[in-house]
This record gives C-alpha cells, structure tokens and sequence, in this order.
C-alpha cells in the first residue's frame, strides 16, 4: 500500500491510496492562500488600487507588463486574475484514478481540475449535503472571478521570482498555479458524484468496502473507512467533537483500524471556538453602540449558521432589535432555504425541532421577521432601499480579494466606527488587509474552528487504538501561529507506529494482506464430506476452479471439458486432468505397522524381519530384496536396490495402511 501526498496544506487534504491495484483519491482541497498575493477585484474600478506605485526590477534587462506589480505600504502585489493551488498534478496521472472520496464540501474545490480536462473516468462519492453545499461554494467563487474580470493577465514575475520584494518572493512553486475554471467545469464535475448515505457500504470492484461516518465536523461530512477482507483503513477528516448543527462523530466505526490516516485538524489551536464566539458578540455589541457597522467576510455555509443564532440572541438581549443582519451572496437564499430542509443530517436536538413542526435553524424566522436579509450581490434590486446603517453584515470573501467584502472594505475602511470581524482561520487576517493600508477601521481577529484540535485528536486517537497512525509532518511540532506552545502536537506513542508525511511524497504502508475471502458455490458445499482427524477438528478436501473476476474469488465445481467427457465415452487416450484431479485422495493419520506387515505376507513377502528402534521408529527388512522401511512418527523412507516396479509396489501397500479421504 502506498499513500501519494498531493497537497502540502493539512486543512485542504489531497492523497492518493494505492491499494489492491486500485488508485483513490481522498479529498481534493484547494488551496486559495495563493490569492493573498494578487491585489483586490473590486466590483467597480478603484482609484486606490489603480493608483499604487508599480514595482520595477533594478535589473534593466528584465522588463515586466507596466504596472503587473504593485505595491502597497511595504509589500508587493500582483496586478492579475487571482491565481489558486491545485493538487500536485506531476506525481500521479490523474486519468488512473479509480475513485474519489469526499469528506465534507470544505475538500471538494479542486475536483475540477481533478476530473475535468484529464482523462479522468472514475467515480465520485459524497454526502448530499457535501454535494449541494459544495455546490454553493463552487458557484460562489466562479461568480466572484467572472464578475470582476481583468484586462491582461500577468505572466512575466513567476520568471524573476527571486529577484520580487516581500511576500512574492517567498511563494512556493508560483508556476503550478492556476486560474480557476469555468462554471461549465463545474457542472460537469459535480454531475460525476454520485450521493451516498451515512453507513452506506459501497462496493468497489469486488476488492474494498467503502463506507463513509459521520464526523460531526460541518453538514453532510464524513469519515471513510476503507475495508479489504480483513484489513480496516480509517480516513479521518475534518472531524468534531463539539456539540454543534451537525449530526455527532461516530467513533465506534473507526476503532481498531489497522492503518488511520489522520488530517483537518483545527488552524486555529490557540483559541477556544466558545470564547471566540462570546468575544465577536462582544465587538458586534460594542460596535454598535458607538453608531458603527460591522463586516463578516465569511462562506455561504457553515459557521456563519451558528453565528447567525448566536448574534441574533445577544442583539435581542442588548436591545438591538431594530438592527438590520445582511447576508450578501450569490448563493445566499439557496444556501439559507437548503439548510433547513437537512434534518436528517442534523443533530438530535436539531431533528427535533423539524416534528414540533420548527425550523431546525432560527434563521428562518430571521428572515420571516425581516431581522436577517438575503441578497445576491450589492447590486441587486431591493438591496438600495433595505440597506441601512448601522448593521451587520455577512458576505464574501474571507480572502477579501474579490466578492461583495472588497466593496465594504473600501466603504468602511477609513472610518474607526466600524469594525471587521475575521472568523475564517484560512487566512491571516493581516496579510488580507495588507493591499488596503492605511485603514481606519477597527479590525478583529476571532477565528472559530470546530475541528478536533490537538488535545481532542490525542484523545481521539487513544480511543480508536489505530495499528499505524499516518499524520502530515505538520502535526509534529508547534504550528507557526503558535510556535512557543509545544503542547499543540500530535503525541508521540512509544507502542505506536507513527509515519508522518509531507507535500510531493509517496510512502509506503505497512499494511499486508493476511487473509482473503473466497465464496463457495454450493454445488461445492453439497460435496463436503468432514473427517475427523482429531478430536474437535474435521477436515474435507475441495477440488474446484478458483474463478477470480472483478476482484472476487469464487470457488467453481471442476467441470469436464469437451476432451474430457470424449475420453470418458471412449474410454482411451491418456487420463485428463479432469479425472486425475478428481481421483486425488489424501492421506492422515499415523501408519498401522500390523497391517502393514500382513498386507506384505500377503502379497509374498515371508522373509520379513522387524526391528524396533526407539519409542517411535520401527525398521522392516527384506532381506531377499535387498529393501528396508523405516518408519518413523513424521516420515517413512523405502530404501530399495533400484527396482522401481518394488518400489512403486510397496509405496501401494503403505498407503493402504493409513487412512485417507
């Protein structure tokens, strides 16, 4: 078994098991960080980013696009489309790909760079609400891109990357970018995905048994076990142990796992979810009494359901009622009204809201109460007339590099009174505010992060007793956010394998293959006759075709050939396989010296002598014929002087002495 490491971020998981001779794909996650690097798209052109200094080589021969970097208080940007990390295409051809497993609609972004354009004709399988909510995420990053498109693309800096200031010259691999693809792209990747349910079993080609668990991470996500005989591999992805909307994880389905692989832990390690979230109620309360608004970049899914609940709570219980929420996305109301038709999906206490009858989420009567309103873009009708201040409002994206958030971020940036709260932990909130300096407004930074963190995730792993924990290397000293807590790793366990891993490697499992399953046709059940060898044991022999198809091993009568049934009616020729195998007996037992020697006097041996070595050995000597049998507990030699015909004989009256079947 071996485990192709595509991905270098543990949060946007990509590998590649290959096993049995079959090639899955666990996740495929992009990588959006890259965008950090490249200025805004704002919805309408902007004098502040056209008016930055363009960046110049010192190097008089090398000469960029006028104004393809720029730069903004110290760092430098690049003036282009936004450019996006996909799985590591150079190691595996994407086209062998048998399978792909998705764990929740956080690690399914890349899927059309993975299927689309490549050969590609497996078969994908996710949860419903991983599939329709990945959607949402889909559509809504393809609508930001399109709805800001540049003029030219930038080309020439990946060519002179070390020569480029601060941060660009420190980007990893720059020219295994790519720009994001095309709604058609989309479309036609998510039409491959086929839907699954939770402790669904699925067969993949007669050779594993895959099924997917519920992880209590985000709607619909899951956990893979992969199950080969007797042989049980756990993925284990974006998991939570945390009481939210989700349905709780299921552990018991992934304990004693011979091989765990472990990824999607927290980016946010330091902090507590609860004491994040009291603290953003906090800065949203205060805001608002100063008169000023605040901005949630945020996903159109996900947490932003929490916070809708939480904040709408605290402004009823400060007195905020008045104050307006605005959910801005291009996929808002499909995203508000799929949430609540999920129940099967949710946890208890949300399930059974749905029999009372209720909406499983409050912010459906956030929206009948016109406390909560939806809109597509800032553009869209309505909007003008409902938009008031002050407010709160919730919109893409977290990156702040395209998306209705560029658009709030320069209306409100110059003005202290307002505040911006980050809650996404993908991106460093300094790094996307840096091409908007100098700014006024308040910025806050308070990621909520459900996944296991690193105390939950050694606790997780005493439970489930894995026989070989695989982690990325990432796991094993402090992440750089934190870097002076050494608690904030994975634990080293003397009695347990570790293997850690890395972007660009392939590793080997020690995973072997003890026992295969083999189906009995019963045709050949009807043929068992036991014997007992000893007490307590019976054995039976099978003679039959072993039939393997489709990775299943099936156990066929041995039927005659055309030849064989030819020779049976002619009774001539050479005996066929078919008679000879079925006239094998084997032997058991230990040798019966008496009847041995009386089937010898029998046929005409007289002159017999025997000789009793030790408590287990006895000797026959025939001396007239030059032979002598040594029989002992484990093994019984004939010593002949050459006559094959005597040998062949006494071989014949040794093996009427034991028994057989």
């Amino acid at each position: 078994m071996k485990l192709y490491a595509l991905s270098g971020d543990p949060a946007k998981p990509c590998y590649v098991l290959s096993y049995k001779g079959l090639m899955i794909m666990l996740d495929c996650g992009l990588s959006i960080s890259s965008v950090l690097n490249f200025l805004p798209l704002p919805l309408v052109q902007s004098s502040k980013f056209q008016c930055l200094p363009n960046w110049n080589c010192r190097d008089s021969d090398i000469q960029l696009e006028d104004g393809e970097i720029k730069e903004c208080c110290g760092c430098a940007f690049v003036n282009s489309a936004p450019e996006f990390v996909p799985p590591l295409e150079k190691l595996i051809d994407f086209s062998e790909i048998d399978v792909i497993l998705i764990s929740n609609y956080t690690n399914m972004l890349a899927l059309p760079y993975i299927t689309e354009g490549t050969g590609f004709c497996g078969t994908v399988y996710a949860t419903e609400p991983t599939l329709q909510i990945g959607r949402f995420f889909l559509e809504e990053l393809v609508e930001y891109i399109e709805a800001s498109p540049k003029e030219s693309t930038a080309r020439m800096w990946k060519e002179i990357q070390h020569q480029l200031p601060l941060p660009l010259n420190d980007v990893f691999k720059p020219k295994n970018w790519r720009h994001l693809f095309s709604m058609d792209a989309v479309n036609k990747s998510l039409a491959r995905v086929q839907m699954t349910g939770y402790d669904q079993k699925l067969d993949i080609f007669g050779a594993l048994q895959v099924t997917p668990i519920s992880s209590g991470f985000c709607l619909g996500s899951s956990n893979w076990t992969i199950v080969a005989g007797q042989e049980k591999i756990s993925y284990i992805s974006g998991s939570s142990t945390l009481t939210t909307h989700p349905r709780p994880i299921n552990q018991a389905a992934l304990k004693y796992s011979d091989v765990v692989i472990m990824t999607g832990l927290t980016q946010a390690p330091h902090v507590n979810p609860d004491a994040m979230l009291g603290e953003l109620c906090m800065n949203v309360m205060m805001t608002l009494r100063n008169g000023g608004s605040v901005l949630i970049p945020c996903y159109p899914s996900g947490v932003v359901y929490d916070l809708f609940e939480c904040l709408s709570v605290s402004l009823d219980n400060q007195g905020f009622t008045q104050i307006p929420m605005f959910f801005i996305s291009p996929v808002a109301d499909s995203s508000l009204a799929y949430s609540n038709i999920l129940a099967e999906w949710l946890s208890t206490t949300k399930q059974n809201k749905v029999y009372i009858p209720e909406e499983p989420f409050p912010h459906a009567n956030l929206v009948k109460n016109a406390k909560l309103k939806h809109f597509k873009h800032i553009d869209s009708e309505g909007f003008s007339t409902e938009f008031r201040q002050p407010c709160v409002v919730f919109c893409g994206h977290p990156s702040l590099r395209f998306g209705d958030a560029v658009h709030f971020v320069e209306l409100w940036g110059s003005n202290p009174l307002h505040t911006i709260i980050f809650t996404e932990p993908d991106f460093p909130h300094m790094q996307a505010l840096a091409p908007y300096q100098p700014l006024a407004i308040k910025t806050v930074y308070c990621p909520i992060e459900t996944s296991l963190n690193f105390q939950q995730a050694n606790k997780l792993i005493k439970e489930l007793k894995p026989g070989v924990l695989v982690i990325p290397e990432n796991y094993t000293h402090p992440p750089q956010i934190a870097p002076q807590k050494l608690e904030l790793v994975i634990d080293q366990v003397p009695d347990k394998m570790i293997i850690k891993f890395k972007r660009g490697e392939v590793i080997k499992l020690p995973l072997k293959r003890k026992r295969g399953r083999v189906y009995l046709n019963p045709k050949m059940a009807k043929t068992i006759v036991p014997q007992e060898v000893q007490p307590g044991v019976t054995i039976s022999t099978l003679t039959g075709v072993l039939q393997v198809k489709d990775n299943i091993h099936d156990l066929l009568p041995l039927e005659p050939s055309k030849e064989e049934l030819e020779e049976h009616k002619s009774k001539s020729g050479p005996p066929q396989p078919y008679s000879q195998l079925r006239n094998i007996k084997y032997e058991w037992g230990t040798l019966d010296i008496n009847l041995l020697l009386k089937k010898l006097a029998q046929d005409g041996f007289t002159d017999m002598k025997v000789e009793q070595g030790s408590a287990e050995e006895v000797t026959l000597i025939l001396p007239s014929e030059d032979t002598i049998i040594r029989v002992s507990e484990k093994s019984t030699e004939i010593v002949c002087g050459g006559k094959q015909s005597l040998r062949l004989k006494l071989r014949d009256l040794l093996l009427q002495c034991v028994q057989c079947f």
